[in-house]
């Protein structure tokens, strides 16, 4: 059993107001999503993005406690933070991908794509869409990737078209002799 330190004990609070968060939700709230959103904060200090998160969370799936983040991208690791009078326990682990934060609440969790602060407009604004999908299958330290590899598409659109653009051979290809 490992003691307890002061620091670990001490709650920390941002003196300034909390930020409104860069977020998008799934819409319908299902449990059968991958993913339930994402979020782009706008640094990587937790003391001063984190506050903002929680409380649109709280608005939309009511109180969030706890919260998983990674032990790598955030620039301090305090464990119990100040919002909204009331104290959040955060958890901060090696095997937690960077592009991933879990909120729990009483009776909810919310698992949402982490964008880092630095990413460019259209790929966070891709990412988050994709991410928010409740069709979406990329897992959280995909999507970025999954976002940044451009696509082709048919002129038409049909799907044999595709197909052929991609190197199927749907039908047969006359020679020019014919």
């Amino acid at each position: 059993m490992s003691a307890t330190t002061a620091a670990e004990r001490m709650i920390i609070t941002s003196l300034a107001p909390p930020s409104t968060p860069r977020l998008r939700l799934e819409s319908t709230g299902s449990r059968r999503t991958l993913l339930d959103g994402a979020w782009w904060p706008r640094s990587t200090d937790p003391v001063a993005e984190l506050p903002g998160l929680v409380l649109a969370l709280d608005k939309v799936r009511g109180p969030v406690n706890r919260l998983v983040l990674a032990a790598a991208g955030w620039d301090s690791h305090p464990r119990r933070l100040g919002v909204a009078g009331r104290v959040l326990r955060l958890g901060y682990f090696t095997s937690q991908p960077v592009s991933l934060l879990t909120a729990i609440g009483d009776n909810d969790r919310i698992d949402l794509l982490v964008v880092p602060p630095n990413t460019a407009d259209g790929m966070a604004d891709a990412a988050m869409v994709l991410a928010a999908t409740t069709t979406n299958l990329v897992h959280a330290q995909h999507i970025m990737l999954a976002v940044s590899i451009p696509t082709t598409r048919p002129i038409d659109g049909t799907a044999e078209d595709a197909w052929e653009a991609e190197g199927g051979h749907g039908r047969p290809v006359p020679s020019p002799a014919q």
